[in-house]
């Protein structure tokens, strides 16, 4: 039985307080923030707007000010209209005193760079958050020379984007903590590889959303088991908090 604990004023709190430190070697830790609906739907309409509810919307802002990056998939940031990350002017200034930018940058991830490059994702980045676009050696070469003028380019994979050398090449430039907002294919992809450290997943009370759930595992990828770690409510919303638990057989 869970125990109703005490009231948080803060909702961002109970996840600055955790301590996401790499371990066994690896360069980064990643946290995932994914919302759903009763029945796993991730996205109604296409798009993950309406199925968030108003706690949701608030924490999935405020997020955003652990990070060193904030990682997306192609398809996610054309359906979504993304733009560049913005921060509560206190919590900006908060990430300065700390010896941190006052905003983490966006990262792209596309094979095809097929992205709208005069969008807000790329023409509103400050230039000590310039945007990332992260893609592989077979992209278009016309499009690669487009998309390095509207952003900082990242190579991390032959005909495909790697998940792991993608984080590697995060790592490289400073990005310790890195926070993925989708989609779900592109976090089926870091999750089949074992690099999702912690995810951050709200349920939202509704159902009959599209048929797409929050991730999508490649064909062949192995069972990833994760340890709850905490759950929070604001109305009917549930927040909850996992980490990656140990490989069972």
């Amino acid at each position: 039985m869970l125990e109703p604990g005490p009231r948080i004023e803060d909702p961002l709190e109970p996840y600055a307080q955790v301590r996401r430190s790499p371990a066994d070697g690896r360069c980064c830790w990643v946290m995932a923030h994914m919302v759903g609906g009763l029945d796993g739907s991730a996205a109604i309409g296409g798009r993950v707007g309406d199925l968030s509810t108003a706690p949701d919307a608030v924490l999935f802002r405020l997020m955003r000010a652990l990070a060193d990056v904030v990682l997306v998939g192609a398809e996610t940031v054309r359906a979504e209209h993304y733009g560049v990350v913005r921060l509560p002017p206190g919590r900006a200034a908060a990430r300065v005193a700390a010896g941190r930018p006052a905003t983490p940058p966006l990262a792209v991830v596309t094979r095809s760079l097929e992205l709208d490059w005069s969008s807000r994702a790329f023409a509103d980045a400050p230039p000590e958050a310039r945007t990332l676009v992260i893609t592989c050696a077979a992209a278009d070469p016309r499009r690669l020379e487009q998309a390095r003028q509207a952003a900082d380019v990242i190579v991390a994979g032959g005909d495909r984007v790697d998940p792991g050398l993608a984080l590697r090449r995060l790592a490289e430039r400073g990005h310790r903590v890195v926070l993925c907002e989708g989609g779900p294919t592109w976090l089926g992809e870091l999750v089949a590889a074992g690099l999702v450290d912690e995810l951050c997943l709200t349920i939202a009370p509704l159902m009959g959303g599209d048929p797409l759930p929050v991730s999508v595992a490649p064909p062949g990828a192995p069972l990833a088991h994760f340890a709850l770690r905490h759950v929070l409510r604001a109305g009917d919303t549930l927040f909850l908090r996992y980490e990656r638990g140990p490989d069972v057989p």
